[in-house]
């Protein structure tokens, strides 16, 4: 019998790739989108879409009970910057959108539930190289406290009900189809979509700020490979750590200029400099990779390349 998948904000960053990704996996009438809004007209289309609060603990109940609702992906979240403009909104969607995906697989047909977490939920005391996947946790955001809280509460509802929920430390994303949310790692997608439409950009990050981060494909493959593992294989049942490549604006900068030799960065750090500074700079991912293999695909040049190549389609479409 094939897997009946609900994911919940499906029409995020993340989430839009992931809902496309599974629908051409395992069939459209099988993967069940939702989110608070219809924005994304073409995931709306494309196959069953259901509008539901993440806070509403009983619109998902009656999702998961009337598609037969096996696999659960909850990718609905307000990010780091976004969190600090507005802490208690952050934490009442990120917190108790997860206890209700939680309480519904502890007592029902639900057999597998995806939550992610990031690198947000590491701090200043953290080690900035080589982060290990058990370090020390004092995040400085409300974004990361939310995350760091989720992961003990996953692993507790783990250990406590035998509940089948996993989980990656998503590193800073970047996507040329959805337009980022609201990130401390968002200037990494602002910053091709500019070098296209004017050919210049200014960073609010310092040209030295380095941060680990990862190109979309490689994301939604980990995302997919880690919920495919047996079950047995997996020895983390917080979140682990996930990386793929490590770089600074820059970097990102000269990357670019490879493909558009006239491009111009500037830098004007504001709050998220902060943000950024209290994360690594680079991850150890070794448990991640000797457990269920994972494997990245994409270098910084190979990002760029692509990137240019799909933007430039796009906004000559426009």
């Amino acid at each position: 019998m094939s897997s009946r998948i609900l994911i919940i904000g499906a029409c995020g960053q993340i989430g839009t790739e992931l809902t496309t990704r599974l629908r051409e996996i395992y069939g459209a009438e099988n993967v069940i989108a939702s989110d608070i809004n219809t924005r994304n007209l073409e995931l709306v289309n494309s196959g069953p879409f259901e509008i539901i609060d993440a806070k509403n603990f009983n619109a998902i109940k009656d999702c998961c009970k009337n598609y037969n609702i096996d696999t659960v992906y909850l990718m609905a979240a307000l990010l780091s910057a976004t969190g600090e403009k507005y802490p208690m909104e952050a934490w009442d969607l990120n917190m108790n959108s997860l206890f209700h995906v939680l309480n519904l697989a502890k007592g029902s047909t639900i057999k597998k539930v995806y939550w992610p977490s990031s690198i947000a939920v590491f701090g200043p005391t953290t080690p900035r190289e080589n982060t290990p996947q058990h370090t020390i946790c004092e995040p400085t955001t409300v974004y990361g406290i939310t995350k760091q809280v989720g992961e003990r509460w996953c692993e507790y509802y783990h250990e406590k009900y035998g509940v089948d929920v996993r989980s990656l430390r998503y590193p800073g994303i970047i996507s040329h189809k959805a337009m980022p949310g609201g990130g401390t790692t968002d200037y990494a997608v602002e910053i091709y979509h500019e070098a296209i439409k004017t050919g210049k950009y200014e960073c609010f990050l310092s040209e030295q700020t380095s941060l680990p981060m990862m190109f979309m494909d490689d994301a939604i493959n980990a995302t997919i490979d880690l919920m495919r593992a047996p079950s047995e294989n997996l020895s983390i049942r917080s979140s682990y750590n996930l990386s793929a490549i490590t770089f600074t604006p820059e970097d990102i900068a000269n990357s670019i200029k490879t493909e558009i030799p006239e491009f111009e960065i500037s830098y004007q750090p504001d709050f998220r400099q902060a943000i950024a500074d209290s994360w690594p700079s680079s991850i150890d991912d070794s448990v991640a990779r000797n457990d269920w293999n994972w494997q990245h695909r994409y270098d910084l040049n190979a990002m760029t390349k692509v990137m240019l190549e799909e933007l430039g389609k796009k906004y000559r479409d426009n």
